[in-house]
């Protein structure tokens, strides 16, 4: 009965393997002069084109979300009362008016202080009445999803940015993607 089983499985194998071949040779694909031709889709695809849509993917890709969270926005500055002046996740002094960061990836981007659900460094962006505000928790100080912006001062961050409920989106978790 065993060597019935295995006479059957290995046949299977065999036809298996037959219709694999036959599929194959249906598809005629080579290449000419940098280009692959598939004659069995009828499409050219240009090598060069196709470099340039991966290294478009790959830019792209920096800016798809990972994540979203929804919290309040708020605004504080270097000068708060509880406030030491420093950056919580890098010990940089913000007391000289720095509200931003430049960063190797997004470029430059705002500072703001997140709760421990947000790893420093991560990468986080909102649309701020119609324009696109990016950031970098470089600071801590807040709780659960709410994000506090950076300011030049206390008075300048109560006239400007006050508290509202924002979506942000996260493009990084920590220092890498």
């Amino acid at each position: 009965m065993k060597r019935v089983f295995n006479n059957i499985f290995k046949a299977t194998k065999i036809l298996l393997l037959l219709a694999l071949v036959f599929c194959m040779t249906k598809v005629n694909t080579y290449t000419v002069n940098g280009k692959i031709t598939n004659d069995s889709m009828n499409k050219t695809l240009d090598l060069t084109a196709m470099a340039t849509k991966y290294d478009e993917i790959h830019y792209t890709d920096a800016w798809y979300p990972l994540d979203r969270f929804t919290g309040d926005l708020t605004g504080y500055g270097a000068d708060c009362a509880l406030c030491s002046g420093r950056l919580g996740c890098t010990g940089q002094d913000v007391r000289d008016g720095t509200t931003t960061y430049n960063d190797p990836t997004y470029g430059t981007v705002n500072i703001v202080a997140s709760s421990k659900n947000l790893k420093c460094g991560s990468i986080i962006t909102w649309d701020n009445h119609g324009t696109k505000m990016t950031a970098i928790v470089l600071d801590r100080g807040v709780l659960g999803t709410d994000i506090d912006l950076l300011s030049p001062s206390e008075a300048y961050a109560s006239q400007h940015v006050g508290r509202h409920k924002i979506t942000y989106d996260v493009l990084r978790f920590g220092w890498s993607r």
